[in-house]
């Protein structure tokens, strides 16, 4: 890979494609405001994941980097070291470099982007108690999403496409399991009325540049008393916010999800790699 003069620290963006990215420019907005110089954030935007790790692993100057889709399982296989939250949901999607030994050590902050939000986005807002989650798509993200509601107590259901189920008797998310696991033409207005109150898209449906897209969820089931939540950002409002908010639902992009984890994600270069 290209190393420039006056680099002392290389971090990035591991993924493809990573045209829909807004990492690049959040982190070298984020850079300004720190007294480190030298430090550069990239695009690793790789087809072939084997020839991406084995170019950064030749970099002399990384010190870790972010994982987005589609490798955020795909890339524990490459790591030295996983944390034991990561090694619970399955899912890495930041990796530091250690200063002292060079090992690469998987972490998961989407976990708490994706918690800190939700509450936020919620605002206190009373939930009945046999109400529940729905959670859209079963991804490295879909699995930070489940690990923290699981975590946090709201029983939730997941909806995904049969070869994307998880398999029975397996699974690391276990004892952090959905309730139930659903094909998307089992979903109906009435399920939504009578037992969810949140439904959660980790799916890329939609995203930048594919923004007629959406899930096939019934959204006449919709009203009020819904909270959607996109974990994608590009564009600010999906189809599938888009058709949420006309039932009347709450919604929410996930850009604050976005900051909130990447914060995170440079606490821990700051203090393991920088």
């Amino acid at each position: 890979m290209e190393e420039n003069r006056g680099v002392r620290g290389l971090l990035g963006l591991l993924g493809h494609p990573l045209g829909h990215s807004f990492s690049v420019a959040y982190f070298r907005e984020k850079f300004s405001d720190f007294p480190q110089r030298g430090l550069v954030y990239r695009n690793f935007d790789f087809e072939d994941l084997a020839d991406g790790i084995r170019q950064l692993r030749g970099c002399g100057l990384l010190r870790g980097f972010n994982v987005t889709i589609p490798y955020k399982k795909r890339v524990m296989a490459y790591l030295d070291g996983i944390s034991d939250e990561a090694a619970a949901i399955g899912a890495v999607n930041t990796v530091a470099v250690e200063a002292s030994t060079g090992r690469w050590i998987g972490h998961n902050t989407d976990t708490l982007g994706f918690w800190e939000s939700l509450q936020d986005f919620l605002q206190g807002q009373p939930v009945r108690r046999d109400a529940k989650a729905l959670v859209l798509g079963n991804g490295g993200a879909s699995q930070a999403v489940q690990y923290a509601l699981a975590r946090h107590g709201i029983s939730y259901d997941l909806a995904c496409r049969p070869e994307h189920a998880p398999c029975a008797g397996c699974g690391s998310l276990r004892p952090f399991a959905p309730q139930r696991v659903l094909p998307y033409a089992s979903l109906s207005e009435d399920m939504f009325r009578d037992e969810i109150f949140l439904i959660v898209n980790t799916t890329s449906l939609g995203m930048h540049p594919c923004v007629d897209e959406a899930p096939r969820i019934p959204y006449e089931g919709l009203g009020v008393s819904h909270y959607a939540f996109d974990l994608v950002y590009n564009p600010a409002e999906t189809l599938f916010l888009r058709r949420c908010r006309e039932q009347g639902a709450n919604v929410r992009n996930g850009l604050d999800m976005l900051y909130r984890q990447a914060d995170a994600a440079w606490r821990i270069w700051a203090s393991s790699s920088l």
